[in-house]
């Protein structure tokens, strides 16, 4: 993990597209300002661990899936 110290104001990139800036501290919490291309996907980590726990799980065949497509091939 890579750690730099910025004050409220300044700024950082990351690669040629992405501005990260420090708007201000509030008690424990820094607030903060992107500016990064339309077609980039930005997610809180909380909700980024979601979707992709929900993608994970959308991947996998279960056996009970796997009997159930064999019952409606069957069927036809």
């Amino acid at each position: 993990m890579l750690i730099l110290t910025r004050r409220p104001g300044e700024s950082l990139y990351v690669g040629d597209t992405i501005r990260i800036t420090v708007l201000g501290l509030q008690g424990k919490q820094v607030k903060i300002g992107l500016d990064v291309p339309e077609d980039t996907v930005v997610y809180r980590e909380e909700v980024y661990r979601r979707v992709t726990e929900e993608n994970r799980m959308a991947l996998t065949i279960s056996t009970e899936d796997l009997f159930g497509a064999a019952r409606i091939w069957h069927k036809r």
